[in-house]
């Protein structure tokens, strides 16, 4: 009998580890984007209808209106910001908030909350805690969603702001959030630009895109073509954008024409040939006509 206890030791010790994992009710679910230069996550869980009806005024809803809600199941839903933002037009600083919502037929009060150890227990939430509040207007689904749902949408052509969506059953919820790179961009174009003349480009393409300084933006654009590829048709069409911008029309002209004939000449052109000949028509048909002489 003492030779077998050993074994049964093991066996119990096996036991009491060995652990069945089956899906979870509500699975865990992260979404996550860069908006500009800011790192948007959010990390939550999904649970689903499973027939009952989820937001309405009543002890019938899961989800009743005006009632806080930790937006998601088990231990709520947790959104983080690298950086300073602005969401709906209200100060945040970059870290990791909580968010809460209180459901409305009409309107969302929806809360960014400093403190996310609460967790999902909603009883020990306390407003002073609120790192932003505000107000949005619910829209409805034609489809149903069957699992509630969060995303980053609607990112903006300039990258400055995109929208954090919650859905579930038929309805839907958007905040926007705002950013700002222009600080971080102009502080590397000022580091980069020093130590790696390649950068020029970069630094031109953004003034350009950016309506910022164009003088300087063409300065660097000449700068990163004269020290880097002077084949480089892209960038040679880059720069009569430019100098186009500048009212330089000559100018524009003979740069444009040098970037058609070296992208002719190229294995692939990326559709520089007719983005070159449409400047060309362009700049012929916009430049001001000089007056006819009186003989």
């Amino acid at each position: 009998m003492k030779k077998l206890l050993p074994v049964f030791l093991l066996i119990a010790a096996l036991g009491a580890q060995a652990q069945i994992q089956t899906p979870a009710a509500s699975p865990a679910g992260t979404v996550s984007s860069v908006v500009g230069l800011t790192d948007i996550s959010i990390k939550y869980s999904r649970p689903k209808m499973k027939g009952r009806k989820i937001f309405g005024s009543g002890s019938d809803f899961l989800v009743p209106y005006g009632e806080l809600w930790r937006t998601g199941a088990n231990q709520g839903t947790i959104i983080t910001f690298s950086d300073d933002v602005k969401v709906e037009g209200k100060d945040v600083k970059k870290g990791e908030y909580m968010l809460l919502t209180i459901p409305g037929a009409d309107t969302w009060t929806v809360i960014l909350y400093s403190d996310p150890s609460i967790g999902g227990n909603m009883a020990n939430y306390k407003q002073d805690k609120d790192a932003a509040r505000f107000t949005v207007k619910p829209t409805r689904l034609a489809e149903t969603v069957q699992t509630f749902t969060i995303g980053i949408s609607d990112i903006a052509d300039d990258n400055t702001n995109a929208n954090v969506q919650l859905a579930w059953e038929n309805t839907s919820v958007k905040f926007n959030v705002t950013v700002d790179y222009d600080a971080k961009v102009m502080k590397a174009i000022e580091a980069g630009t020093r130590v790696n003349p390649g950068n020029y480009i970069a630094a031109a393409n953004y003034f350009f895109e950016n309506k910022k300084d164009l003088n300087k933006a063409l300065e660097w654009i000449t700068l990163g073509i004269e020290t880097g590829n002077r084949e480089a048709f892209w960038n040679i069409h880059t720069k009569a954008k430019i100098q186009h911008a500048l009212g330089d029309y000559k100018g524009a002209l003979a740069t444009a024409q040098q970037s058609l004939d070296l992208a002719k000449k190229a294995a692939s052109d990326f559709g520089y040939i007719k983005m070159n000949e449409d400047l060309i028509a362009k700049l012929n048909a916009e430049m001001p006509k000089t007056p006819a002489k009186k003989k």
